[in-house]
């Protein structure tokens, strides 16, 4: 790893910050306390409710951890299109018995008064979804002692956020389970994603910063990989999921190794933005119609995502999930930390023998 991530982990085991519900500060407390660096997820939380699970994570571990932001979404989404998604989502209203939400009900995420917060009162690290914030935004961070990451997905976004001044990038490959980081959304681009291991390469090849590589990694074995193809260290979200300080919904943990779920797809129909998830009744049936409008589409869903987990149905949840999700293994974020470290050691020394 580069200097910089070792003094914030002991391995090169981030865990992803999952939005929606799955990181929470036990898990990222687990995680940082093992030796990796834990995730907090601020985003679709309020400002203050960002700062309370700061605090408690604080509460339960002394080593670093990270928050991550979205960055505000300015696209101009098109009101009929999201007007055509609500009459077609009428069937579910009936079927959950519950309303559509107001698809102009998000705002900009509190992102101002988030950066506020982690200016005056700083946490380790920083990461960035959706975008790269401005230089003067990182140069804040900068002068605060704080580790900045900005997610990319392509070559192009990697040298614009070094140019901005990140200290480090989060190589998101296609695998990735949950929303696709793209600073752009190009409807034109759906499906079109790079592969994480050709995408390091390509990143590594472009930049000098460090990289952590994320995108369908569950094993010790795949984080070897990617460090040989040139990351310093991995990003894992859905191998996280199911652990027990996970906050994850329990049918989305089931719903992890059930036959039932056997593939992810990327789909714009819980949220308006591409994420992959794994293929349920509601992907299938309003996937290819749902328009490209992020966060409306998220909040317009939001209320029938919920009652579909009061119910019990996992066909009418968003069950965020990587390519690799079929090899999640249900054990404590500390004990899964030790694992892919130690499985990480053993690729490498097998890659490497040492000489005789």
């Amino acid at each position: 790893m580069s200097s910089a991530l070792t003094d914030l982990c002991r391995y090169p085991v981030v865990q992803a910050p999952m939005a929606g519900g799955a990181s929470c500060p036990r898990l990222a407390a687990a995680v940082s306390e093992a030796g990796g660096l834990g995730f907090l997820a601020a985003g679709y939380k309020t400002a203050d409710g960002m700062y309370q699970e700061i605090k408690q994570t604080r509460s339960l571990t002394g080593r670093p951890f990270g928050v991550n932001l979205f960055m505000p979404q300015r696209g101009s989404a098109d009101p009929a299109a999201i007007e055509v998604y609500r009459h077609q989502l009428a069937g579910e209203t009936s079927w959950y018995e519950t309303p559509l939400g107001d698809p102009d009900s998000g705002g900009d995420d509190g992102y101002e008064a988030k950066l506020a917060i982690l200016r005056d009162d700083p946490v380790p690290v920083v990461s960035f979804t959706f975008g790269c914030p401005g230089s003067e935004v990182l140069a804040s961070f900068a002068k605060a002692g704080t580790f900045t990451i900005v997610t990319v997905t392509t070559p192009e976004e990697a040298a614009a956020a070094e140019l901005a001044g990140a200290d480090a990038l989060c190589v998101q490959g296609v695998e990735a389970g949950g929303h696709q980081g793209t600073h752009r959304d190009d409807p034109a681009a759906d499906g079109a994603g790079i592969g994480l291991l050709t995408l390091v390469t390509l990143v590594r090849d472009r930049v000098e910063l460090p990289l952590i590589a994320t995108g369908g990694l569950m094993r010790g074995s795949q984080i070897a990989a990617v460090l040989a193809a040139g990351a310093d260290a991995a990003q894992l979200g859905t191998a996280f999921l199911v652990c027990p300080e996970s906050s994850a919904h329990t049918l989305h943990k089931q719903a992890m190794n059930n036959p039932l779920f056997a593939r992810t797809e990327l789909t714009r129909a819980f949220s308006g933005r591409p994420a992959r998830g794994l293929v349920n009744r509601f992907m299938r049936e309003h996937g290819p119609y749902a328009p490209a409008a992020y966060p409306q589409v998220h909040h317009l869903t939001s209320g029938l995502r919920k009652a579909a987990a009061k119910a019990g149905d996992a066909q009418g949840m968003s069950l965020w999930a990587g390519q690799g999700h079929r090899m999640a293994r249900e054990m404590p974020a500390g004990d899964l930390v030790a694992v892919l470290a130690a499985e990480t050691e053993s690729a490498r020394t097998a890659l490497v023998p040492e000489a005789s």
